[in-house]
């Protein structure tokens, strides 16, 4: 009998990085917490944010759009001032 090796549970972590069309950039990914990260749980799912991430994301609204002409996740962020077309990148 072989004796399993726990992994640390991924969760979905949503963050903001410098690029795309408008300076700065949306993402998204399954990793594993860190020490300074922000847990936030809506509908069940758990997401993790760092400090950075969360201060540009503070009262945003992830929806995902799977309609006929979905986009998939869309970012509804107050504190964007102006948006590309692509919906995935802010300014």
């Amino acid at each position: 009998m072989h004796a399993e090796i726990a992994e640390p549970a991924k969760r979905l972590r949503v963050f903001v990085e410098s690029g795309g069309c408008s300076g700065f950039q949306y993402g998204m990914s399954f990793d594993e917490p860190k020490v300074d990260d922000s847990v936030l749980e809506s509908e069940g799912v758990a997401m993790l944010l760092d400090p950075a991430s969360l201060a540009y994301l503070s009262g945003s609204q992830i929806d995902f759009d799977d309609g006929l002409h979905g986009k998939g996740f869309e970012i509804k962020n107050p504190n964007a001032q102006s948006t590309c077309g692509c919906g995935k990148s802010f300014n």
